[in-house]
């Protein structure tokens, strides 16, 4: 919990005081539930949402929603399914042929089932430096970015530099264009990263070329030399995660959903929540409550 960038407190239900060494994947889980439990939330799961699509021809009409449990309509929709499900894994020559371990972050448990390896770590952004951090502890690592990572000073969040972050995002979704990573915009701050600064001291935040290819025990670096590896750990990120909705249309030229606030611009019923400009922790928090408003105003009417 020490390195998760801030968990918002829900409605009538502080956070409560958190082990920080306790592990996130704990600790969220057992306040969201107790928070469901508190609330009476009907919540429904395990379920997988497979295909979202309109009733009939009437773009003000309702939506069919299939899904693992069965299949509901509703006149609006929120999606926020974030990008969790989508990892990304780069296509690299002889990947195929490599007999040690690979895996994704999502797939990331534990450094101590890396001890006294060899590990190359693949990518440039927050999850990339902490997982290097941890595991650099307990073995050789090795980091590796198609870029040289960018690493701030100074917090992004106030002044003039979060206002242009945030307008970049938001013309990026407006116009349909693919959502990348928060990270690729802001750069990695420093007062955000404290497990950096203490790689940086320990000689571990060494950044290596992308390498070229792949062998049964090793990398192949931009120089064309080779490294022996035991391990790829892939912190490349994710896509998001929105092809149950593909039915509806929503994708513009450019490959991306277009946006308006918080709406899919081809069809007002489709909200989205954690896809591009609300990917981030803050983002997500503040277009929940502007896609409920938004929601409640078509459905209730102006006043509210």
């Amino acid at each position: 919990m020490a390195t998760v960038n801030g968990i918002f407190d829900l409605p009538g239900m502080p956070l409560p005081p958190v082990d920080p060494v306790e592990p996130s994947r704990d600790a969220v889980p057992r306040y969201f539930a107790a928070y469901e439990e508190s609330e009476q939330l009907p919540v429904h799961r395990p379920v997988r949402v497979t295909r979202v699509e309109p009733v009939d021809a009437d773009p003000a009409g309702e939506l069919r929603v299939e899904s693992s449990a069965g299949t509901w309509t509703t006149s609006a929709l929120v999606n926020a399914t974030g990008t969790w499900d989508e990892p990304v894994l780069p296509t690299v020559p002889g990947a195929e042929l490599f007999t040690g371990r690979q895996l994704h972050t999502r797939e990331y448990v534990d450094a101590a089932e890396f001890t006294g390896q060899r590990v190359a770590v693949v990518g440039g952004g927050i999850s990339a430096v902490q997982l290097l951090d941890e595991i650099s502890r307990v073995a050789t690592t090795l980091w590796y970015t198609r870029r040289e990572p960018v690493f701030l000073d100074h917090d992004f969040t106030s002044g003039s530099d979060g206002v242009d972050v945030e307008r970049r995002v938001a013309e990026d979704a407006a116009a349909g264009r693919l959502p990348r990573s928060i990270v690729s915009y802001t750069g990695l701050i420093w007062t955000w990263t404290g497990y950096a600064r203490d790689a940086r001291r320990r000689g571990v935040l060494a950044r290596r070329p992308m390498f070229t290819a792949m062998g049964p025990r090793h990398v192949v670096e931009a120089d064309g030399s080779t490294t022996s590896v035991d391990a790829v750990l892939w912190a490349t990120g994710f896509r998001p995660s929105v092809g149950h909705l593909d039915g509806l249309d929503l994708r513009g030229d450019l490959g991306g959903i277009p946006l308006v606030g918080t709406r899919a611009a081809r069809d007002r019923r489709v909200h989205l929540v954690g896809y591009g400009p609300s990917q981030s922790t803050v983002g997500a928090n503040r277009a929940g409550r502007a896609a409920v408003r938004e929601i409640a105003r078509d459905l209730l009417g102006p006043a509210t």
